[in-house]
């Protein structure tokens, strides 16, 4: 990336997986943000050493956020994203925040005859609901780094814009050709909503000069993924990252896979 990516980003899920890895990668960038909000839901907890780790490191450049108070699948905690909001607001102010990187997300693989409600609903809120809180909550900071560009009328990612982590298996038009290879009722359907909810932000924020579009970051060896994915993480960021560097306003409301290559709906 020649160019700097954006001056600040919001990066959620970022204590493992993927989302560690965008971290990662960012501060590693010589034309990575000046400013990174790591996200998860307890920044204290075991499972966030190597986020610490990492934020020690460049405290000048990583600040750590909560998004939830608790261990719970429910990551729309409106208390906790007008908190995280908040240290934000203070770290912008008045350049706003240029960048939101919507991660998170649960999977909790399911058959149709092993899916209860509560499994649907959890990863639903997850998925979807979360994001879209997310959204809301953090549009002002994102108007006025779009603001910054004012005499400028495309859109892009150092502009202001939200990328929402999707999946392949959210296609509805793909979904015979892999459905059978991993069924995942609540995954697929609550990441087919994530589509929809992209495409409803992206022609809501277009009058901001917010860009929003829906990544798919492939097969990749995480918690998740498991190990017999083709990916690496440290893959599969380089080329989201490459992706996300590039968009423009044409790209704004479609899904792309981490290569640049589209994914029909």
């Amino acid at each position: 990336m020649a160019c700097r990516i954006c001056h600040s980003v919001l990066v959620t899920g970022s204590n493992r997986g993927i989302g560690l890895e965008i971290v990662r990668q960012l501060v590693d960038s010589p034309s990575g943000p000046v400013k990174i909000f790591a996200s998860c839901r307890d920044p204290d907890g075991p499972r966030t050493e190597e986020l610490q780790e990492l934020a020690q490191k460049h405290q000048d450049v990583i600040t750590v956020v909560q998004l939830v108070k608790n261990f719970s699948l429910d990551i729309c905690s409106s208390a906790s994203i007008k908190e995280a909001l908040k240290l934000v607001e203070n770290e912008v102010q008045e350049k706003g925040l240029n960048l939101i990187i919507n991660n998170a997300g649960v999977n909790i693989p399911g058959s149709l005859a092993d899916t209860e409600k509560s499994m649907m609903v959890d990863v639903y809120t997850s998925n979807v609901v979360g994001p879209m809180m997310v959204a809301k909550d953090f549009r002002a900071l994102l108007c006025k780094a779009a603001a910054q560009f004012s005499h400028q009328t495309s859109m892009s990612c150092k502009r202001s814009a939200i990328i929402n982590v999707s999946t392949l298996l959210s296609s509805i038009t793909i979904c015979p050709e892999n459905f059978s290879l991993a069924p995942m009722y609540p995954y697929r359907v609550s990441k087919a909503a994530l589509n929809m909810l992209t495409r409803c932000l992206a022609e809501d924020l277009k009058k901001d000069g917010i860009l929003v579009m829906a990544l798919h970051p492939g097969w990749v060896q995480t918690e998740m993924g498991g190990s017999e994915a083709p990916l690496t993480a440290a893959e599969s960021v380089k080329g989201m990252l490459e992706v996300i560097a590039n968009l423009t306003e044409k790209e704004t409301g479609t899904l792309l896979d981490w290569k640049g290559n589209s994914i029909p709906w």
